[in-house]
């Protein structure tokens, strides 16, 4: 029934709840793709006026080094399950339009993620990037909730 699947993370245990659910409904379908996007947030100006364009750039490539790291190791765990994972880094985007636009442009059949991730408190204010996703997305959603985290 779905044959590629994209998984939001972000690095956190939270986010990565979510791949157990990508396990257990590959094992039961013909999944034949497994999507793994990270997007990542740019600095905003006024940190980046704060400590320095110099500063910012370093810790930019950092994070990125880091999450692009993060997705290589999880990618390598899934293909050691016989999964046909891909990754895809997505260097400042807001990761809302971010996810939808990279699942319209792959025909992704199904998106599967936490309802927490990294920025937890942020989101909580401003709204999360799950609920986001699943407002907008025509695409069918497997939310993994936070209790199952634990």
């Amino acid at each position: 029934m779905y044959k590629k699947i994209l998984v939001p993370l972000d690095g956190s245990t939270f986010a990565e709840s979510a791949l157990e659910h990508v396990r257990k409904v590959a094992r039961e379908g013909e999944v034949e793709k497994v999507f793994l996007i990270r997007v990542l947030e740019p600095i905003i100006i006024d940190v980046k006026d704060y400590i320095g364009a110099d500063r910012a750039r370093e810790t930019e490539e950092k994070l990125e080094a880091d999450a692009k790291k993060y997705l290589e190791k999880t990618k390598a765990v899934l293909r050691k399950e016989d999964m046909h994972a891909e990754m895809k880094m997505v260097v400042d985007g807001e990761p809302t339009a971010k996810i939808l636009e990279f699942a319209q442009q792959e025909k992704v059949d199904l998106i599967i993620m936490s309802t927490h991730g990294k920025s937890a408190f942020f989101h909580w204010i401003f709204g999360s990037v799950a609920h986001k996703v699943l407002a907008n997305s025509p695409i069918p959603i497997l939310l993994v909730p936070k209790r199952e985290t634990a």
